[in-house]
């Protein structure tokens, strides 16, 4: 059993750590949100006042934060501390080019460092479903795949940053299925037909998708309530965007997509699930609820 600094109790992050604390192993967790720590102390965990008390005893640090400032800056702290050998797995969605340089930056001091950003959403999180791709050294995602694996279902998918380019695509896939679902919900309830038995119909034939599976009944009911938050989405269409800039290639779907994301925040949505994407396309429409 490893003991594990875990950063980051949020929707995302709190079910995960409780899952490591019930598969036996020894976990100390920190969140700038007190209540946060409170709960995860409640559940059985130790709580820690700070990054630096979160890592002190741990031979694996595990963030899970919202962007690449806060991972940066929880680097700063951990990374120089940490002793040769030590695990740091960041399983937050940040640009490639954060990963890879905190990969060098580990190495340097001989601290193991992997990107292991994950798809799934809070109910993949909650049921310990994740994916989970992972990017760094193929001997260190052997080490942690046993970690991984009580989170989801971990792929080594190339060096360092190459989990977060995976993410990437995974992020700009999800978000143009979700505003394809919701303009067949506008044509099908514009034409007077009925959108439930229509999605039932898609969800069973090539246009079958986990987002028709999951979420069809929530969108036709208009219940946004966040498992992943359109905030959190723009950031990572975001980061596509600028992956391809660095890659050199062409993504104008998703250059469409990422503004139909962007105009979802625009119009106070960002709160609110990315399935919300429906809302934008019903203002475009004139057919607002």
């Amino acid at each position: 059993m490893s003991a594990i600094g875990f950063i980051g109790l949020g929707v995302m992050g709190a079910p995960m750590a409780r899952h490591l604390l019930k598969a036996g192993h020894d976990v100390t967790g920190f969140d700038v949100s007190t209540p946060a720590v409170e709960a995860f102390a409640a559940d059985g965990g130790r709580p820690a006042a700070s990054v630096a008390d979160a890592v002190r005893s741990a031979d694996v640090v595990i963030t899970m934060l919202p962007n690449h400032p806060q991972v940066e800056e929880v680097a700063a702290q951990v990374l120089p501390a940490l002793p040769p050998d030590t695990l740091f797995v960041d399983m937050s969605s940040i640009r490639p080019e954060t990963s890879v340089r905190l990969a060098a930056e580990g190495a340097a001091t001989g601290v193991r460092v992997l990107d292991a950003p994950v798809s799934g959403g809070q109910t993949g999180a909650q049921q310990a479903t994740l994916s989970i791709m992972v990017g760094g050294d193929e001997a260190t995602f052997a080490a942690a795949r046993p970690l991984l694996e009580v989170l989801g279902t971990p792929r080594h998918v190339g060096g360092a940053g190459a989990g977060q380019v995976v993410k990437a695509a995974n992020q700009l896939v999800v978000a143009g299925i979700y505003a394809l679902v919701s303009e067949a919900i506008v044509l099908l309830e514009g034409s007077n037909v009925g959108a439930k038995a229509g999605l039932d119909v898609l969800a069973g034939g090539l246009a079958a998708s986990r987002i028709l599976d999951l979420k069809r009944e929530s969108m036709l009911a208009r219940e946004f309530t966040p498992g992943f938050r359109i905030d959190l989405h723009h950031k990572d269409m975001a980061i596509a965007l600028d992956a391809a800039r660095n890659a050199d290639v062409a993504l104008p779907v998703t250059g469409l997509v990422a503004q139909l994301v962007a105009a979802a925040r625009a119009l106070g949505h960002g709160s609110l699930d990315h399935s919300a994407l429906l809302k934008v396309t019903e203002t475009l429409s004139g057919r607002e609820a």
